[in-house]
């Protein structure tokens, strides 16, 4: 049974950064140009009869999770998929904030900081190491081949997430709401 990523659609930060400047939006939300290429997704996945959303709890991911599947799929929360932490836009918000903010989905089960800790710049954003994110990307893998449980046994699944997250899966970069088949 398949399996579609689906990256997430142009955040505030995607928008304006530019050169290496980190404009400093952190855990950017989506832009108009972003919720109408999520409403152009739910148009696409239609006739793939899915059956379950797996969604970083990134707030970029979880606005276009809940614009293409609203109430009609189950969406559960996974940390395990979210992007590389090494701009603002991916530092994370601690999950009573995530929960105020989409009340209809669980965020209990996340840790307060459940993204990348470490060493941070004078702006409070730390850089997730490489090696350390390619074996978060080797997990997500193996936990997705490997569980016999719900969410990740229910087919067909849609995971919704991040860019270099995706790369790391499929050996390129996908656009904004792009949606690409993994097996």
């Amino acid at each position: 049974m398949p399996i579609y990523l689906i990256r997430h659609g142009q955040s505030e930060f995607n928008a304006i950064a530019r050169d290496g400047i980190d404009p400093l939006i952190y855990d950017a939300p989506l832009t108009s140009l972003g919720q109408s290429q999520a409403d152009r997704a739910r148009e696409m996945i239609s006739d793939l009869n899915i059956q379950h959303v797996i969604c970083s709890p990134l707030t970029r991911a979880v606005q276009t999770a809940l614009r293409i599947f609203k109430d009609d799929v189950p969406i559960t929360i996974e940390a395990g998929h979210r992007e590389m932490v090494c701009n603002s836009c991916d530092v994370g918000r601690h999950p009573d904030n995530l929960s105020r903010d989409f009340p209809g989905l669980s965020f209990e089960h996340l840790d307060d900081h459940w993204w990348h800790k470490g060493p941070e710049n004078e702006h409070g954003v730390p850089h997730e190491p490489e090696d350390i994110f390619n074996r978060r990307i080797q997990d997500f893998v193996t936990h997705l081949e490997t569980t016999a449980t719900p969410p990740f046994a229910t087919r067909p699944l849609a995971i919704v997430g991040h860019g270099l997250f995706f790369q790391g899966l499929v050996g390129r970069l996908m656009d904004n709401c792009e949606i690409v088949r993994y097996k």
